[in-house]
């Protein structure tokens, strides 16, 4: 009895303690790619969950049948060299776990990674996202602004941004909208997502970069596509240009509050959007004419000699 009384006042203390829990914002989604990702996470908490409960139930089973209390003294358990049918459910159970989750995990990764579903057939909102220690800026090259440390964006849109870093390795985060993704300083990454509801969500730097890293958040705005068209007319005719020396000032490392400046740093700084595949396919072509010209000059060497 005073087992079963203490299970149960550690039970309803822990109902009282969730009861006053935010939910994970995870799991409480506000676009396709966060619902996609919310769903998948729901599906591994509920196999791991069934799997705890059925090795507890097994647990229990065991100790309550197979008790010393019930078996004589001068009892020697039987020796067992294998048992195909419980080797076979030890190896194979795993293993049907393991695949499910990766058929999982795999076409979930090219979903996200993808167009949000149901805005293939319009155009997205390219924003160039590049964070500096320790600090986030917005460049948007359709509307000719650019923002520091908060985004407003529209909903029923899809958003299609280019991370980079002016520092080091940075993740860009925004929990309700998508899964994170790397921001590098020598190259930009592409992240697609979209929000449908409006509202104000939290985003961060998802990767330790330092003392400021703590600090290395934003706020994300999304609203209707009109609410969004007015902010842009309200900064072209209230907010300062951004020019050079201030982008410059701006990179030094430190906290800012929120910023606006019509125009872009992408004019004078440019991301780091390198075709590699261009140049090393030139190079290698080079390279073969000039191995074939010269194996062409040493045959034609030997068929003089």
């Amino acid at each position: 009895m005073k087992l079963k009384g203490t299970l149960l006042l550690l039970l309803s203390m822990l109902v009282v303690f969730l009861s006053g829990c935010e939910p994970l914002l995870v799991l409480d989604p506000k676009g396709p790619q966060a619902e996609r990702q919310a769903s998948d996470i729901m599906i591994s908490i509920g196999i791991m969950a069934f799997i705890v409960i059925v090795v507890m139930v097994l647990l229990v089973y065991m100790l309550v049948k197979y008790r010393a209390s019930r078996l004589p003294d001068d009892y020697e358990p039987p020796h067992i060299e294998g048992n195909p049918i419980l080797e076979g459910i030890l190896i194979g159970v795993p293993i049907i776990i393991v695949a499910i989750l990766s058929f999982i995990t795999v076409k979930s990764n090219y979903i996200v990674e993808s167009t949000p579903e149901g805005y293939e057939d319009q155009e997205p909102l390219v924003i160039y996202a590049s964070s500096s220690n320790w600090k986030w800026h917005f460049s948007y090259p359709e509307q000719d602004i650019e923002t520091v440390n908060y985004l407003y964006i529209p909903t029923d849109r899809p958003i299609e941004f280019k991370l980079y870093s002016f520092g080091p390795i940075t993740s860009f985060w925004i929990p309700q909208l998508g899964g994170q993704k790397y921001a590098m300083a020598d190259m930009v990454t592409t992240l697609h997502l979209a929000a449908d509801t409006p509202g104000e969500y939290m985003g961060r730097n998802a990767n330790f970069s330092g003392k400021g890293f703590a600090e290395n958040t934003f706020t994300v705005t999304a609203m209707t596509q009109t609410k969004f068209d007015e902010w842009v007319d309200e900064v072209h005719e209230t907010a300062e240009p951004l020019t050079e020396d201030t982008f410059e000032q701006l990179l030094e490392p430190g906290h800012l509050g929120r910023m606006t400046f019509t125009g872009t740093h992408l004019g004078f700084s440019p991301a780091p959007e390198h075709e590699h595949s261009d140049d090393e396919m030139d190079s290698g072509e080079e390279h073969k004419m000039h191995a074939e010209k010269e194996h062409e000059m040493h045959s034609e060497h030997a068929a003089h000699e």
